[in-house]
């Protein structure tokens, strides 16, 4: 398979080809692989506690975290 990319930084691509010639590897296989584990991360990636969004439980459950609170600790 043939690509064109654009918007490719050309520092950074100059890099990554002088990096695959020094390991050996063809350009195109060295892409491959940045791409494989730049997915691969990506699957696995869990979000950061500061990512999390609130989440409405709907009516009358405006006080369950103080009810589950209670449960756990007592009063």
């Amino acid at each position: 398979m043939q690509l064109s990319v654009r918007n490719v930084n050309e520092r950074i691509f100059k890099e990554f080809r002088a990096q695959a010639i020094k390991e050996g590897l063809d350009v195109g296989i060295a892409v491959n692989m940045a791409m494989e584990l730049w997915v691969e991360k990506e699957k696995g990636k869990k979000k950061s506690f500061l990512e999390l969004e609130p989440v409405d439980w709907g009516r009358g459950t405006e006080k369950a975290s103080k009810e589950i609170d209670k449960t756990l600790y007592g009063d």
